[in-house]
């Protein structure tokens, strides 16, 4: 995408911005114009993407943060003085697919249900709740995943991501009167991340034809918070997938 400036003069918080599709979003951002506060566990990653905004010319700040924890997500946010227009929430634990209905430990899931859902929703209420004090007609997106509505017997991440889900309404609800929008994105099957591509090859099953990358969530991320391109929509999820939702996700050996 050639940049058009879309986000001059604004300001974003991303977490999840040291890989894939969160550092995808990170970069497309701050080359159309935004100032980044980047949030992610891992400090040596994370401080490689912000160098690399920085060298081509943008603005960004690292920021390491682990937020399973409480004392996380509020290190994720900024000084109350500084003004934020954009919100995105990618951070996610990673998942393996060993960790099933009946195999996944209460540890596991405590650490993705406190990063994806209550880290999500406190970040995102004290944002929102700045935006509307300073008279901000921000935006915030959520990626969340086409398993919130589909198992796929990772039941601690697909919980998690159908709370995102709920999560996006009620903010969206709430936060609509004051002009600020809320959107969730649902990749489809991006390699990286928690998706091993290698394992299960079913890209001729795509109706698109093949997987995913992160820059095409990267793009979408951009509509969804531009107002130029998205002024009246808040409150849902868009599918990013190449259509592999119409089969209602694809069998995997072990199911």
């Amino acid at each position: 995408m050639t940049p058009i400036g879309l986000f001059r003069s604004e300001t974003a918080v991303v977490t999840g911005s040291a890989s894939n599709i969160g550092r995808a979003i990170a970069i497309a951002l701050a080359r159309e114009g935004a100032a980044l506060r980047c949030v992610d566990i891992d400090a040596t990653r994370n401080a490689s993407v912000t160098e690399e905004i920085v060298r081509a010319g943008g603005t960004a700040e690292a920021v390491t943060a682990d937020l399973a924890t409480a004392d996380g997500w509020r290190a994720a946010l900024p000084d109350s003085s500084q003004p934020i227009s954009m919100f995105v929430h990618s951070a996610s634990p990673p998942r393996r697919e060993a960790d099933g209905a009946l195999t996944v430990s209460e540890a596991t899931w405590d650490a993705m249900a406190n990063t994806n859902v209550r880290s999500g929703f406190f970040l995102a209420q004290e944002i929102g709740r700045r935006m509307k004090a300073g008279g901000i007609k921000g935006r915030m997106l959520f990626i969340t995943s086409l398993h919130a509505e589909t198992p796929r017997n990772i039941p601690h991440y697909a919980a998690s991501k159908a709370g995102q889900t709920m999560v996006v309404k009620e903010l969206a609800r709430a936060l609509g009167p004051a002009g600020i929008r809320v959107n969730a994105l649902a990749p489809g099957a991006v390699p990286g991340g928690g998706f091993n591509a290698a394992a299960f090859d079913f890209s001729g099953k795509v109706p698109l034809g093949r997987l995913g990358t992160a820059e095409d969530m990267a793009n979408m991320a951009l509509a969804l918070l531009s107002d130029r391109f998205s002024a009246y929509v808040t409150g849902t999820t868009v599918a990013v997938d190449g259509g592999i939702a119409l089969y209602n996700w694809i069998p995997l050996p072990h199911d």
